[in-house]
């Protein structure tokens, strides 16, 4: 059985928060699955840019001046 969108919006007016925020949660993590070698991929390149902060090999860049940064090369 299938149900529209509007079907699934007028159900939920009767449910409780918690129900509503766990469907938004699953239903969130469903569009944004990540292939697990991409996770993987992202785990090592975080744990590679911490080693190399932590060393002194690199330093960071405080937010503001980093968005300062990025707002010029999109022209804001």
């Amino acid at each position: 059985m299938s149900f529209t969108v509007e079907q699934i919006v007028e159900e939920t007016r009767h449910w409780s928060e918690d129900q509503i925020v766990l469907l938004v949660h699953r239903l969130h993590g469903r569009l944004h699955d990540i292939d697990p070698r991409i996770a993987e991929a992202w785990q090592i390149e975080t744990r590679r840019r911490i080693e190399e902060i932590e060393s002194g090999e690199v330093q960071p860049i405080p937010l503001e001046e980093s968005m300062d940064r990025a707002r010029k090369l999109v022209g804001l």
